[in-house]
């Protein structure tokens, strides 16, 4: 059930900021379009029952912060859906005493994404990116599209050139 990729996707007319950076850079990728139910909140639980696919294809976008100072950094977290972000494996990644989850509205405005629809791809700020390191065994993974009900299928690879991604040990 795997879609027919292409080398030059084309973006539809429902495009994100997210397909638009993916096209614009040439990467091979596949549009994962599945229905999303208002009211759920288990995003990655959701992708990964609709497309059929393991949930440990499908990775979350998480939006971390520096726990001190008056205007704390911002740390993109990418990970397995059915496993949990090591807050302080991250912190050590980046170099940082304490991080703790951003402020919903925090990584909305530095994302330009709502939360549930957070892509690695296309942020209005393009924030530090974490990659756990799960990723690298696998021959694609999946991220949010920028939008519920769009997923973006491509090789791990491509999501480290693309966004200057590191990768660690940052869940459990």
């Amino acid at each position: 059930m795997s879609p027919a990729r292409s080398r030059h996707h084309r973006a539809a007319s429902g495009s994100t900021p997210a397909t638009v950076a993916l096209t614009s850079a040439g990467v091979d990728f596949v549009e994962r379009p599945y229905p999303h139910e208002g009211g759920v909140t288990a995003y990655g639980d959701e992708a990964a029952d609709a497309l059929d696919e393991p949930a440990d294809h499908i990775f979350k976008t998480l939006v971390t912060a520096e726990a001190l100072g008056p205007r704390p950094r911002l740390i993109v977290a990418v990970v397995p859906v059915p496993r949990r972000l090591d807050l302080k494996a991250l912190a050590h990644r980046v170099g940082v005493k304490k991080l703790v989850m951003a402020q919903q509205a925090a990584a909305e405005r530095a994302t330009g994404y709502l939360v549930g629809a957070i892509s690695p791809f296309g942020q209005k700020q393009q924030l530090p990116i974490v990659l756990d390191d799960r990723a690298l065994a696998l021959p694609h993974l999946l991220v949010s599209g920028g939008r519920r009900g769009l997923d973006l299928q491509l090789s791990p690879t491509d999501l480290i050139e693309l966004t200057g991604a590191t990768t660690g040990p940052i869940s459990r």
